[in-house]
């Protein structure tokens, strides 16, 4: 089994001046267990060189599905960019142009996938990346 774990996603500026999120250099999974040398050999291996297993499989569809939607990757990205790699969720209402209960979604199911985390400070909840949650699925997938 493995935890997905997360870092910084690169940003990158398009030639039409549009910021493209590139999560390929950021990506890895950090084993979770009793024995964690094996199970770390285990979980980590690349698709490429031995399949996954059920239960590996099931977790790994659910954190790829949490980011393969536009709306999360850009609130992913602006939480990286954001002073002090945080944001209230107050601040990631406008930039994406939803609603409050539909950005809040979106960030409890990315925050559900292990990739950010949340703290409440009054009324407000602020959300920061997991370090390593991005390497983690890197790991997983690795060179095709």
């Amino acid at each position: 089994m493995f935890r997905v774990t997360s870092r910084p996603i690169a940003l990158l500026d398009a030639p039409d001046g549009a910021t493209i999120v590139d999560a390929a250099p950021a990506v890895a999974a950090v084993a979770v267990g009793a024995d964690s040398a094996a199970s770390a050999a285990a979980c980590c291996a690349p698709l490429v060189t031995e399949p996954l297993g059920h239960d590996e499989a099931v977790e790994l569809a659910h954190a790829l599905k949490a980011l393969a939607d536009p709306t999360r990757l850009r609130l992913m990205s602006i939480v990286a960019a954001s002073e002090g790699g945080e944001a209230c969720v107050c601040d990631l209402i406008e930039p994406v142009g939803l609603s409050q209960s539909t950005v809040s979604h979106h960030l409890k199911v990315l925050t559900e996938a292990g990739f950010l985390t949340r703290s409440q400070r009054g009324t407000w909840a602020y959300f920061s990346l997991v370090p390593g949650a991005l390497e983690g699925l890197a790991s997983v997938l690795g060179d095709a």
